[in-house]
């Protein structure tokens, strides 16, 4: 991550994080980078946990499948439902919260 400058302020992470609806998202989980998040957790703390990289937490996440690679089984059951999610990029790994399906 490069460092703020007066001339370009960092974004807050609240700020970044956006809807995103599958047909947007398919790309980058062809390149492996889509991290699934439950919808119990919070995805601005997700991302905050993984940009600091606080290994304990986003261990104790992985551990008990709260947050994930996205699964090929992940990507058709997206792909039946056409869901909307919310999203943020928490280089190199896009964050995706399922939150409703489109139809």
């Amino acid at each position: 991550m490069h460092e703020a400058t007066a001339e370009q302020p960092e974004v807050p992470l609240e700020e970044q994080a956006g809807p995103l609806p599958w047909k947007d998202l398919m790309p980058h989980f062809a390149r492996g980078v889509v991290i699934r998040v439950a919808p119990e957790l919070d995805l601005i703390e997700v991302a905050r946990a993984i940009r600091d990289d606080a290994t304990h937490q986003v261990s104790e996440w992985l551990a008990n499948d709260q947050v994930a690679r996205a699964s090929d089984d992940d990507a058709r059951r997206w792909a039946a439902n056409d869901p909307i999610f919310t999203a943020i990029v928490a280089a190199p790994w896009v964050l995706a919260q399922e939150r409703t399906p489109a139809h």
